[in-house]
């Protein structure tokens, strides 16, 4: 993107033609496609695993904490489709960091994303493994790793289209196994069948020790684990500059998001604490697991164990795309390698993705050296991550937003409700956050680990200043723009 191109509002045209000249992307993923891509960032596991620990800390008041960061999630997402549709573009989080705060902002928020993915990457391939070894424990975890990061490499290098159909189905898996323990569950509260129809109600959500039993502070602090099951909504807004009509896939793919969390998220855990009783919960054990096994449907632990081993997969997959883009707008902007900025014959940025694959394949040797400590030695950092990500959107939502209050720039047709206010209430929710990943004792490393990544990425950007000036000037019109 050239400085002449920051700002330039989007009309549509682009994709009534079906190009992206300004990117060179094809625009291959369809509103199906992106839709179930929205719905499948919102399903995680963070929500198969992470809520059996959560559970077990805050008890059925982790309802509530997973609605209150379902809006603060929300608020970001419609500042972020603010922003898409005011200038979709692949890349985006670090575009507007770049085109709102600075050069450096882009190329720091760009650098995290694609570390965020790498790390994600890692997490999911160990995690897979782990999986599959529950159906074929003879065979090394290395391996499973090794099978899963190449088939998922190829498909990502073949075209935009495949990775979108496999991404679709992945979420398609997740959100039945979902919607069927929802249904099934109703049926026991309603009907009394099954092995835990004598004790389910929704009595249970205060019957034991109340609806907070372990008091509020307790519950707060799951909000860290809570965010992080939410991490990759936001990759919607990678899929803009390949999106067939970002104009209307986009808003949609946005405005589902309440739906989404209420039913995903909030639905299935009240269901879940009204059929067994949260003192059966315990961290490593996914309440799904758990819920199924006392329902008693016949082999209901390994058809979690299918959802959850897709879920993983799809994570991994998404890792491969988004890295791939964010390398290539990086490259673009002369912040990483030129030789990222390429383009294969079939429009992906193969080599990024190339790159991105082999640092994820760390994984792969550490499910080989160490195959039971793999998984903890790559997530810590993924929240952090996850979190400046969302704060750079925010930020550069009120900057684009006084921007536009202002007269500076055009307004977006897709605006955000209440303005920049909901943006600045969802600052003040993530910076209390960060507050509570650094009182806790065991998160807290991942804050260590961002500031040795935050010092590595200011010693690349004295190198980069040193050899290329005008890289890292910041534009007069950004300037002008944000005032």
């Amino acid at each position: 993107m050239t400085s002449s191109q920051v700002g330039k509002k989007y009309d549509g045209s682009e994709a009534v033609s079906g190009d992206a000249p300004e990117e060179g992307y094809e625009r291959g993923l369809n509103s199906r496609q992106v839709q179930m891509i929205a719905i499948g960032g919102a399903i995680g596991v963070g929500l198969f695993l992470g809520a059996g620990a959560n559970i077990a800390k805050a008890g059925p008041s982790l309802i509530v904490m997973y609605a209150l960061a379902g809006v603060i999630i929300f608020f970001i997402m419609r500042a972020l489709g603010e922003l898409l549709l005011y200038r979709p573009v692949s890349g985006s989080f670090a575009e507007y960091s770049r085109e709102f705060l600075g050069p450096f902002f882009g190329y720091l928020t760009g650098w995290t994303y694609w570390l965020l993915w790498v790390v994600t990457g890692m997490a999911e391939l160990t995690a897979a493994a782990i999986y599959v070894n529950y159906w074929f424990p003879a065979i090394p975890q290395w391996v499973t790793a090794l099978v899963f990061l190449v088939v998922l490499f190829v498909a990502n290098l073949i075209s935009v289209k495949l990775f979108g159909e496999i991404e679709f189905w992945f979420s398609m898996v997740k959100v039945t196994a979902i919607i069927g323990m929802i249904v099934i569950g109703l049926g026991v509260l309603t009907f009394g069948f099954s092995s835990a129809g004598d004790t389910a109600a929704v009595s249970n959500l205060w019957a034991f020790d109340g609806f907070f039993p372990k008091g509020i502070g307790s519950s707060l602090m799951t909000l860290q684990g809570v965010m992080f099951a939410y991490l990759a909504v936001e990759l919607v807004g990678v899929t803009a500059g390949e999106s067939e009509n970002p104009e209307k896939t986009l808003p949609k793919a946005i405005n589902t998001l309440p739906w989404r969390i209420a039913l995903f998220y909030v639905g299935a855990l009240t269901v879940i604490l009204c059929v067994v009783k949260w003192t059966s919960f315990s961290a490593g054990v996914s309440p799904f697991v758990e819920a199924f096994a006392q329902i008693g449907i016949p082999a209901g632990a390994g058809i979690v164990n299918f959802v959850v081993l897709t879920a993983a997969l799809s994570s991994c997959n998404s890792g491969m795309y988004s890295t791939g883009r964010m390398l290539r707008s990086l490259a673009d902007n002369g912040e990483a390698p030129k030789v990222f900025n390429r383009l294969s014959a079939s429009k992906t940025p193969a080599f990024g993705i190339t790159v991105s694959v082999l640092f994820m394949g760390i994984g792969v040797v550490l499910n080989y050296v160490v195959p039971e400590k793999a998984f903890g030695y790559v997530t810590s950092v993924a929240t952090a991550a996850g979190i400046w990500t969302w704060l750079m959107i925010l930020i550069s939502h009120i900057l684009y937003r006084r921007a536009v209050v202002a007269g500076r720039l055009p307004a977006s047709s897709f605006p955000a409700p209440g303005g920049s206010v909901c943006s600045w209430i969802a600052v003040v929710f993530l910076l209390f956050v960060t507050g509570l990943i650094a009182y806790d004792s065991e998160a807290r490393i991942c804050l260590y680990v961002m500031a040795g990544w935050a010092v590595v990425l200011g010693i690349g950007w004295a190198v980069l200043k040193s050899r290329n000036p005008q890289v890292t000037q910041r534009d007069q019109s950004v300037l002008e723009k944000t005032g």
